[in-house]
């Protein structure tokens, strides 16, 4: 069992590390870590190559932290069963997730280089049935709502994030009960340790973009046509 383990956390590595945003660009000539933003996000590729790209990265990005960790949980028979019972494949289930996020944002093949991880924190998460999947999907009701409100996909993406750890809190509670004589006290707070640790990431990524927020300078939704055509 130990090695499915390890062979899903190197894939979720490997797997979260190719870059499809960069893949994307170079397809249309260009490089997406010179153009607009720098990043290598959905958010950056709709912007310079058109949504529909975009919303293809997105995709993508999702799936290659979906991919791992449902992998993950079909060869372990987590799908199968009360996962609060046993506390470390809690744990080793997460770190492919983990792995997944650190492959997107420090690629083997880009040396280091990545994205922010949202899109693959949001796969990995949707793909933790029960807990997180209901967490996630909570969390993006937030995003859009935000994103309808102040149309900042930076500021949508960092608050949807801080709320995971809260939806995740507020879904164990819900569904807390005894989960045996393997249990132990310390079982709920795996995913809501992971969490916390996931949203202080992204928002460690996004450090730029706060900064931007806070000079009124972060970009909007449909700003640029609004620029371009007033020129």
């Amino acid at each position: 069992m130990i090695g499915i383990w390890i062979s899903c956390i190197i894939g979720g590595y490997l797997l979260g590390s190719i870059p499809f945003g960069v893949i994307i660009s170079r397809f249309h000539g260009v490089d997406i870590r010179n153009e607009g933003s720098k990043n290598i996000g959905a958010t950056n590729v709709g912007r310079v190559l058109g949504r529909k790209w975009g919303l293809l990265c997105f995709f993508l990005d999702l799936m290659k932290g979906a991919i791992p960790v449902a992998l993950a949980g079909l060869l372990t028979g987590l799908y199968e069963q009360q996962i609060f019972t046993v506390p470390l494949q809690w744990w080793l289930w997460l770190g492919v997730g983990v792995a997944a996020l650190l492959g997107h944002m420090y690629s083997l093949f880009l040396r280091g280089g990545g994205g922010k991880g949202v899109a693959t924190t949001f796969g990995a998460l949707l793909a933790m049935w029960p807990v997180m999947t209901i967490a996630v999907g909570a969390a993006f009701v937030v995003w859009f709502l935000m994103l309808v409100l102040f149309r900042m996909v930076s500021l949508a993406s960092m608050v949807a994030a801080i709320c995971i750890p809260l939806a995740v809190l507020a879904v164990l509670e819900f569904m807390q009960q005894p989960a045996g004589p393997e249990s132990t006290d310390d079982l709920p707070l795996s995913p809501l340790i992971v969490s916390v640790l996931l949203a202080v990431l992204v928002l460690w990524k996004h450090r730029g973009n706060i900064t931007r927020i806070r000079n009124g300078t972060e970009r909007r939704i449909g700003e640029d046509k609004q620029i371009e055509s007033s020129q």
